[in-house]
């Protein structure tokens, strides 16, 4: 079936956050992101309402905060009419402070080489990797996640709803570098979230009725460190094509490849 008009929900790694060129500052929205390339792919309508930061409930009913601004939940954008053939969702990696706790890290290492900053950048860093997400957390972002779903549903009954999770950053093989300043201990906590997070994708398409596109096991090999990194190392000055530690261009092409395949491999079955 033809795909007339695509929606798409999420947080950064769907928006694109740092990919030129961004068409809204307040969101961190690029149209070089995965929702633009599939819709451009495949000939679709594209509404495309994601916000870099966005958790499952500001999606769903929760206005966000950006700066001095308050941006209205993504579901009240979602579009009134029925004729929404196909929407993508890829959220859930705020909920359990994912990204977060990859930032802060990060520029607490950086502090902590420096000695007028270190003792600050230690007491951070130590901080930050105390409380890592419980698998409360994790049954909760996957209800967030299903809940969405549910909404969708209630809005366009018969759409396709695929559930698109994250990008690996920190891959099996990633090691301690500038890219990745952080501690052998501190990359497993890392992978550990991310497994949480995969976890909670796979929890949310068995309690709902999406479709997952798994482009986190897709990019285990395209890590930091890897030959062909699909996402930004960190670099505190720099001027590449990308947010720290989130999708590239190379990145979000790949995503979108990904969905496209599983578009026409489920559309062949």
């Amino acid at each position: 079936m033809a795909v007339r008009h695509m929606v798409a929900l999420g947080s950064s790694f769907a928006a694109g956050a740092g990919i030129s060129p961004i068409i809204d500052r307040h969101a961190n929205r690029s149209a070089s992101n995965y929702p633009h390339l599939v819709a451009g792919a495949i000939g679709a309508h594209l509404t495309d309402v994601t916000i870099s930061g966005a958790t499952t409930e500001t999606i769903l009913r929760k206005p966000q905060r950006v700066g001095l601004r308050r941006l209205a939940p993504q579901m009240e954008s979602f579009p009134p009419h029925a004729d929404v053939d196909l929407v993508t969702v890829t959220a859930g990696g705020n909920d359990l402070r994912y990204l977060g706790t990859l930032i802060s890290v990060a520029y607490s290492s950086w502090l902590e080489a420096r000695p007028a900053t270190r003792m600050w950048g230690r007491r951070l860093r130590a901080a930050v990797v105390a409380s890592p997400p419980t698998q409360q957390d994790v049954e909760t972002a996957a209800e967030g996640l299903a809940s969405i779903v549910e909404a969708i549903h209630e809005r366009a009954p018969s759409t396709r709803v695929l559930l698109v999770n994250y990008l690996t950053v920190i891959g099996p093989d990633t090691a301690p570098s500038r890219a990745a300043p952080f501690t052998y201990s501190e990359l497993n906590v890392f992978r550990r979230i991310a497994g949480q997070l995969r976890e909670a994708f796979a929890m949310a398409e068995g309690s709902s009725a999406a479709e997952l596109v798994d482009v986190a096991s897709m990019s285990e090999t395209h890590g930091l460190g890897s030959a062909d990194p699909w996402v930004q190392g960190f670099a505190p000055r720099s001027t590449r094509q990308a947010a720290l530690f989130h999708p590239t261009l190379e990145g979000m092409r790949a995503v979108a490849g990904a969905v496209v395949d599983h578009i026409g491999s489920v559309n062949r079955r």
